[in-house]
């Protein structure tokens, strides 16, 4: 692994100036009451005023952060040489009260916890690092535990052991559920970001047929008041040659604009069909005819046990949706492609088989995920990251559909069933 790979170079991230500096307005206010607290009313001793010069060294950067740094996102290296400060800052604080015997010890894995949310992996390695070996040089160095060790008590060396492996394990268990979190959270807020790029092109497809009818509405009066004016001006220059042409090819040109309207106006009526109310059979029958002529597999509507046709509005989220996973199967099969519908009084069904090597067993419990790749060789060649399935499958889902996703018994291949209760169907429709 390279370190482009480690730091991930190639992203965009950063850490929100303003959180990180309510964070340290906190940290350090809380760092100032406990060593007041301490030293003036429970009266133990330890160098105070070291510790405030500390205190006030942290209060001072982050008086720079927020007063002369004006970007509004720190990037991953400044981010994490701020939670670096931090992390000594408070290493610091803790040589000083006690070391790792000191309760507050539990603060110091705080940085490499918001680095593994917000920040890179190799932020998050370099700050993990850094906790470890502060911790266990505050298990061996540090100053008498304030009221305790004054009276010639000390922990057993047994425990401070303990102390220290429990929460390096508690670093490595945090910072490994913030690195899966934040990076599952990234990928699905780009998935989901693409979903609804996919769902715009989709409406503004559909709205372009409106727009030309409007368009042809439009033109159509003065087109029709040129045409009118110039073949009024034919007949008032009469056999002038040296306007005739100009004229004549001034009303031809006007006629041939109308007619092109005219083509688009009965275009629009078409399409005003096509995206109206429709039933699912005509609406398979349609998506297939594209699939058909783009490939030689054999693509198959069965339909015979469809007893209810109802009928549907026609929406881009079930128009893509459905065309995603019967593209998927067309692009996998051998040869044929099987697509079942299924109805009755209270359920339709949508069943795409393809006698392709199916899902790899290896990611078949994750279908659905963004950004999930198989390692099998069958698929290897024809597989990519998974969001097209991702965004069918939310797609779908939006129009209150059921998905599983199988075996096909009879071609032997991978099987997508996509089901609905009809009332729901249609109220989403």
């Amino acid at each position: 692994m390279n370190l482009s790979t480690l730091f991930r170079l190639g992203e965009n991230l950063n850490l929100d100036r303003k959180t990180l500096i309510i964070l340290r307005w906190i940290a350090l206010l809380g760092q100032l009451a406990a060593i007041n607290l301490v030293y003036f009313s429970l009266k133990l001793e330890f160098p105070i005023l070291i510790a405030y010069a500390i205190i006030l060294l942290g209060v001072s950067t982050n008086l720079v952060l927020q007063f002369r740094i004006k970007s509004i996102q720190l990037k991953d290296f400044y981010a994490s040489l701020f939670l670096t400060f931090d992390l000594i800052q408070l290493s610091l604080l803790l040589y000083l009260t006690g070391g790792i015997s000191n309760p507050f010890c539990i603060l110091m894995i705080i940085p490499t916890i918001v680095s593994s949310t917000f920040l890179s992996m190799g932020s998050t390695i370099v700050l993990g690092v850094l906790t470890v070996s502060f911790l266990f040089l505050l298990t061996i160095f540090h100053h008498p535990l304030p009221g305790i060790h004054d009276e010639s008590i000390t922990f057993p060396k047994l425990y401070l052991i303990g102390y220290f492996i429990a929460i390096v394990i508690g670093l490595i268990f945090l910072s490994y559920f913030g690195i899966r979190f934040s990076g599952e959270s990234k990928r699905r807020s780009d998935a989901v970001n693409k979903l609804q790029q996919a769902i715009a092109k989709e409406y503004e497809l559909e709205s372009l047929g409106g727009q030309a009818a409007a368009a042809a509405h439009s033109l159509g009066t003065p087109l029709a008041t040129i045409s009118v004016v110039a073949t009024e001006l034919k007949k008032e220059l009469g056999n002038n040659k040296e306007f005739s042409k100009d004229i004549d090819l001034l009303v031809s040109q006007t006629k041939r604009c109308g007619e092109i309207l005219k083509k688009i106006s009965k275009k629009q009526i078409k399409e005003d069909e096509f995206f109206s109310k429709t039933n699912l059979e005509d609406l398979l029958d349609e998506i297939l005819v594209s699939f058909r002529e783009t490939s030689s597999k054999e693509i198959v509507l069965v339909s015979k046990d469809n007893k209810n046709s109802f009928k549907l509005q026609r929406t881009p989220e079930l128009i893509y949706g459905l065309r995603n996973f019967i593209g998927n199967a067309v692009k996998f099969s051998k040869s044929r492609v099987e697509i079942i519908l299924i109805s009755d009084e209270q359920t339709i069904q949508i069943k795409i088989n393809d006698d392709g090597p199916g899902f790899p067993e290896d990611i078949i419990e994750m279908i659905g995920e963004p950004y999930i790749q198989s390692k099998s060789n069958q698929v290897s060649s024809n597989s990519g990251t998974g969001l097209g399935t991702f965004l069918g499958k939310t797609l779908l889902e939006r129009q209150s559909a059921n998905l599983n996703f199988t075996k096909d018994t009879k071609l032997k291949g991978a099987s997508v069933i996509v089901e609905w209760n009809i009332k729901n169907l249609i109220s989403n429709s």
